[in-house]
């Protein structure tokens, strides 16, 4: 056996994975945040790459080790994709703030940096609260998180996606990865 045979085929395989499955888990993200136009061009990527894992594990099967490149291949390339797509922060997300406290100093404050906020008068199970509602892009998720911690730290915070916004007040609207790339 060939150092290629023990070595290198076992690392093409961990590589293609890796780079396939980044690339899947990109895309499907890319797809549920409504990035429709991009997720072909990554699918025909990703596609490529994995016939090249494929076949280097179909040509030899005898290899056990390819077996745990492919598979290690794969986890690896799901982590990495995860990360990638954290780094990216694509899309909006709502967020929920229900604070016991008087919240004028924290809706001010989102205010201030751009952010709508839109105030409820509410009852908890601990008598009166106020509820804040926001849409913001989420790469600035942590910039709201911090005035929250800041300004109410008691408050309950909760965060969900959002594929789809209009008619509201953004901080930036400029689109991310251009124009081709956007929502359609």
């Amino acid at each position: 056996m060939t150092f290629w045979t023990l070595v290198g085929i076992p690392l093409l395989i961990f590589s293609a994975r890796l780079i396939d499955v980044t690339l899947s888990t990109i895309r499907i993200i890319f797809i549920s945040r409504g990035l429709r136009r991009l997720a072909p061009f990554i699918g025909f990527v990703e596609i490529l790459v994995w016939l090249v894992a494929i076949g280097q594990v179909m040509q030899h099967l005898d290899r056990p080790l390819n077996y745990f490149a492919y598979a290690g291949g794969f986890a690896a390339g799901t982590w990495i994709g995860l990360l990638v797509e954290s780094k990216l922060a694509i899309g909006l997300v709502a967020v929920r703030i229900i604070a016991r406290d008087d919240a004028t100093a924290l809706m001010e404050s989102l205010q201030e940096e751009s952010f709508g906020v839109t105030s409820f008068a509410a009852r908890g199970v601990k008598g009166r609260v106020r509820l804040l509602l926001t849409v913001v892009p989420r790469r600035d998720l942590g910039r709201v998180q911090k005035l929250v911690s800041e300004l109410n730290p008691g408050a309950f915070l909760s965060v969900e996606d959002v594929r789809e916004a209009s008619q509201g007040f953004f901080p930036d609207a400029t689109p991310r990865f251009g124009g081709f790339f956007g929502r359609h």
